[in-house]
């Protein structure tokens, strides 16, 4: 994972805790989450818009 051991990941993850508090954390996965799912689906829509170009080429 991006050359980190787990001391490393274990070390982050505390200091998340520590600077956002144990009730906001879930709120900022939500948001992540939500975030990586509309990056899916443009990335689908742009594979999607560029097969209909490429068919209609044809």
């Amino acid at each position: 994972m991006l050359g980190l051991g787990m001391q490393e990941v274990l070390v982050i993850a505390l200091i998340v805790l520590l600077l956002f508090g144990g009730k906001k954390i879930p709120e900022l996965m939500k948001g992540l989450g939500k975030g990586v799912k509309s990056f899916k689906e443009g990335m689908k829509d742009i594979t999607d818009e560029e097969l209909e170009k490429k068919n209609a080429d044809e």
